[in-house]
């Protein structure tokens, strides 16, 4: 390695800083608007940094996406993979937990938003490799339930939006000050995150 590419590399953030960064850059204008050197602005580097480290801006995406996703699952899993002998309480937990996730890990939720409204192999990605993998680890809950007639059957994708449409409620500061609701800290953001687990339980779930 020459001096110039050792000055390079010190100088460079390190991997999961770039590419927390580029996930913040896609989640907040999107992928069509996030251009290789507004991402090199917001790295700190060249606008041929990416496609040099990546090598095009979707396989930049991706690695941004999986960062974003094996830290989702690193917090999800502990409840996902838990035995409860309730199958209501586990998928309370999991909703919960669910929350959580989206209180410590706002953007995920936000590219989910955005990419759902395009039909595309980005949609695809993170249906195949997050969305698909933990509906499968709920559904045994669901089924239990639904049979055990504590649970209304309803398609999957609305059950999908019942248990997600109020990540809303946590990640659109912004729009809730215009509400005008003051800001919140983190941990009142987590007293949120339950109560709301709390609410769209108890309308999932028969008396």
């Amino acid at each position: 390695m020459s001096i110039e590419q050792r000055r390079r590399a010190v100088l460079l953030p390190a991997e999961a800083e770039i590419l927390r960064r580029g996930l913040d850059a896609f989640a907040e204008l999107g992928y069509e608007a996030t251009s290789v050197r507004e991402l090199g602005n917001r790295l700190g580097v060249s606008h041929n940094f990416v496609n040099d480290r990546y090598g095009s801006k979707g396989a930049f995406w991706e690695a941004a996406v999986d960062y974003a996703l094996a830290d989702a699952r690193r917090q999800l899993d502990p409840v996902l993979l838990q035995d409860f002998a309730d199958p209501a309480e586990r998928l309370a937990s999991i909703v919960r937990r669910f929350y959580q996730v989206a209180v410590r890990s706002p953007q995920l939720s936000r590219l989910m938003a955005y990419e759902g409204t395009r039909d595309s192999a980005r949609l695809d990605y993170l249906h195949e490799r997050f969305l698909t993998p933990v509906l499968r680890l709920c559904e045994p809950s669901v089924e239990e339930l639904v049979a055990a007639g504590r649970m209304r059957r309803v398609p999957l994708f609305q059950l999908y939006s019942l248990v997600t449409g109020p990540i809303a409620t946590l990640t659109q500061g912004p729009l809730a000050r215009r509400f005008g609701a003051p800001p919140v800290s983190d941990r009142e953001l987590s007293a949120t995150a339950d109560s709301l687990a709390t609410m769209v339980m108890s309308g999932l779930l028969r008396d």
